[in-house]
C-alpha cells in the first residue's frame, strides 16, 4: 500500500460516525448489512448514512452491491489487512512488545506472523497453492489471483492462466484492483501450460471461474490437486458503456471476494479429502 492510499484510508476513518459504520460492517463479515440494517443499528438519518458510506466507499474500504431492491455494505477486509499492515511494517525493528500483522505484498501475498518473545515469526506449516483458471486470464482469474493473495494471510499462495490467454490484463480490473489497494504489477495474462512444466510450483486447488475453461481438457497438473468449479459471469463480456462494464467488473470481484472469505476461513489441514472437496463445490454455488 502506498502512502496516499493509506493517508486516505485514515482520513476516511477520522470521523465518529464513518468509524462506527465501518467497526459494524467488519461485526457483520463478508456478507455485509443493508444500508436500513445500518440506519437502525447507528440511529443514522439515510441521507447521512449515504454520504459517510460514500466516503468509505470512496477509500476503498468498503464495496456494495445490490441484492433485489436493497443495498448491502461490507468491509473490504483485503484493505483493511493491507492497511494495518502498511501502519505495523518494520514495527518496533522487530521487537518483542509488537504483534504486527505483516503483509509482503511486492510478492502479492499477506502473511499474519506474530512475534515471539524470541524475536522469531511464527509461520504457517506450510503454503496452499491455489490456481484459477480462466479462457483468456484477463478478468476474472486474475482478480481471483489478486483477491486470494491479499486475503491468505501467508497461508495460501495464489497464481492464474488460461487456456488461450489474451495476452494483457483487462484495464478495468486494473482499475478495480488499484482502487481496492492491491497490488498489480504482478499480473500478466499468460497460458496454463506454464504450470503444468517441471519446476513450476506444485498446486493443491486448481479452481476454474469461467465455464469455458471448465469444458476444457486441462493440462495434467503434478500432485493431484484438488478441483472444482467457481463460475463468474464474464465482466469482459459486458457491452456498453464504462460505467456499464465497471459495475461488470465489481460485481465479478463481489462476487470472488465472498467466496474467498468462505474458503479462506476453511480448516485445511484438518478436513479430509472427501470433505474438503464438498466444501469447495458448496463454494462454487455460493450466491455473493
Amino acid at each position: 500500500m502506498e502512502s496516499e492510499t493509506a493517508v486516505q484510508s485514515l482520513a476516511a476513518l477520522a470521523q465518529a460516525s464513518r468509524l462506527a459504520i465501518f467497526r459494524l460492517l467488519v461485526e457483520a463479515g463478508p456478507r455485509g448489512l443493508n444500508a436500513g440494517a445500518i440506519a437502525e443499528r447507528l440511529a443514522l438519518p439515510a441521507a447521512t448514512l449515504s454520504f459517510h458510506v460514500a466516503q468509505l466507499t470512496r477509500a476503498g474500504l468498503v464495496s456494495a452491491r445490490q441484492e433485489s431492491r436493497f443495498i448491502y455494505y461490507a468491509a473490504d477486509f483485503a484493505a483493511m489487512d493491507q492497511l494495518i499492515a502498511f501502519l505495523t511494517a518494520n514495527c518496533c525493528q522487530g521487537a518483542s512488545p509488537c504483534l504486527p500483522l505483516t503483509a509482503a505484498a511486492g510478492a502479492g501475498i499477506s502473511a499474519a506472523a506474530a512475534q515471539t518473545n524470541e524475536g522469531s515469526s511464527v509461520v504457517p506449516d506450510r503454503i496452499f497453492h491455489v490456481l484459477f483458471l480462466c479462457t483468456g486470464n484477463s478478468a476474472r482469474s486474475i482478480l481471483a489471483e489478486a483477491l486470494l493473495n491479499a486475503m491468505g494471510r501467508g497461508r495460501l499462495r495464489a497464481f492464474s492462466a488460461g487456456s488461450h490467454p489474451a495476452g494483457r490484463v483487462n484495464p478495468f480490473a486494473i482499475e478495480l484492483l488499484r482502487k481496492n489497494g492491491l497490488p498489480v504489477e504482478d499480473l500478466r495474462s499468460k497460458n496454463w501450460d506454464e504450470f503444468a512444466q517441471p519446476g513450476a510450483p506444485a498446486m493443491d486447488f486448481v479452481f476454474t471461474v469461467c465455464d469455458g475453461a471448465a469444458g476444457e481438457v486441462c493440462p495434467v497438473w503434478p500432485g493431484q490437486p484438488m478441483t472444482a468449479h467457481w463460475g463468474i459471469p464474464d465482466p469482459a463480456a459486458v457491452q456498453g458503456s464504462d460505467a456499464d462494464k465497471r459495475k461488470a467488473f465489481f460485481t465479478a470481484y463481489s462476487q470472488l471476494q465472498h467466496r474467498m472469505s468462505i474458503f479462506t476461513s476453511l480448516p485445511l489441514d484438518k478436513l479430509d479429502r472427501l470433505a474438503l472437496k464438498q466444501r469447495l463445490d458448496e463454494i462454487g454455488r455460493s450466491a455473493s
